[in-house]
């Protein structure tokens, strides 16, 4: 009985160290990372997310081109790998490529790798909106467009407006979505 308690009380000092390295791991690093003194203080109503780590439409749109060009440059299978691979500059922040192929499957998704080779036909939006098929449609029928609707974002996680920017490639549809929150 007195090895029981022994090695119970063994086990727990043991826990107790482990968790008090673990609280003072996360102290130093919290103390080490830099606040921007530019940072807006944050009001009611303003997400938690400062402005710094979000991707304007702007970028959104630059991303975009950049993927084109790559895609173009080393061709199909290579920019797909890279896309879903988050090589950088394909993923930024909250800023990520994903292409859908001519079957309408993601062929690959910087952001949620996860659901490449799912069906895009049957997604919609937080408000039921279709957004797969449409995104594809508008890419396939006009060269490029782009797609508004309410997506999770997973940086302040919450469901928040984004808008999709599109772009037809070879037979493929790539786009980059920035939140845009109001």
């Amino acid at each position: 009985m007195k090895a029981v308690y022994l090695l119970t009380s063994i086990l727990l000092l043991t826990l107790l160290v482990g968790c008090t390295q673990l609280t003072r791991q996360t102290q130093n690093t919290q103390q080490s990372t830099p606040q921007s003194k530019d940072a807006p203080a944050q009001t009611k109503g303003q997400s938690s997310v400062p402005k710094s780590e979000r991707g304007t439409p702007a970028e959104a749109k630059a991303m975009l081109q950049q993927a084109v060009d790559h895609y173009n440059s080393v061709g199909r299978k290579q920019a797909l790998a890279d896309f879903t691979g988050k090589k950088p500059p394909f993923v930024d922040r909250d800023l990520y490529v994903a292409c859908i192929g001519p079957d309408h499957t993601i062929i690959a998704n910087g952001g949620f790798p996860y659901l490449v080779g799912t069906s895009v036909d049957a997604w919609k939006d937080a408000d039921g909106k279709p957004l797969g098929r449409t995104s594809f449609d508008i890419a396939s029928s006009k060269g490029e467009g782009s797609v508004a609707y309410r997506w999770y974002n997973p940086v302040s996680g919450k469901l928040e407006p984004k808008v999709l920017f599109v772009q037809k490639v070879g037979d493929d549809v790539c786009g980059v979505g920035a939140y845009n929150p109001q």
